[in-house]
C-alpha cells in the first residue's frame, strides 16, 4: 500500500496541487452560490383562478380569502408564507408548512385557493415542475 502512495507522490507535481485546490475552491463556490435557492420577494395569492392579492413578504400579516367551502387564512412573516387554515377536507395545504423559497407553491385546490411565492431565483417553474 505504501509502495502505492509513494508512486503517486513521485507523479504530483507543485502545480498539479494547486489545480487540485482551485478545482475544489470552484465546486465549493459554486455549491454556496447555486444551491441556495431564490429568496422570495413577495407571494401572490389567486381565488378562483383570478389574483386576489399581492402580498409583500416584508412585514407580518394575515389574509382571509374567500372560497366555495369557506374562508382561507394565510399568514405572512418576513421572507416566508403559509396556510394556516383551510375548509378542504385532506389540509395538504396547511401540512405544506412555511414557504420560504421562490417559485414555491400552496395549493388548496378544494376552496380553489393558492399560494404562490415570487422571486428571482426560483427553484422551478411551470415548464420544468
Amino acid at each position: 500500500m505504501r509502495a502505492r502512495l509513494a508512486a503517486w507522490r513521485r507523479l504530483l507535481r507543485p502545480g498539479d496541487v494547486l489545480v487540485v485546490l482551485a478545482g475544489m475552491g470552484v465546486c465549493v463556490h459554486a455549491a454556496l452560490l447555486l444551491w441556495r435557492g431564490g429568496a422570495p420577494d413577495g407571494a401572490v395569492v389567486r381565488a378562483g383562478g383570478k389574483v386576489f392579492a399581492e402580498l409583500d413578504l416584508s412585514r407580518r400579516q394575515i389574509v382571509e380569502v374567500p372560497g366555495p367551502l369557506g374562508t382561507t387564512r394565510i399568514e405572512v412573516e418576513p421572507g416566508r408564507a403559509r396556510v394556516v387554515a383551510d375548509p378542504g377536507p385532506r389540509q395538504y395545504c396547511v401540512r405544506q408548512g412555511w414557504l420560504s423559497r421562490a417559485g414555491a407553491v400552496a395549493i388548496c385546490a378544494p376552496n380553489q385557493v393558492s399560494l404562490t411565492l415570487t422571486g428571482r431565483g426560483a427553484d422551478y417553474d411551470a415548464l420544468n415542475y
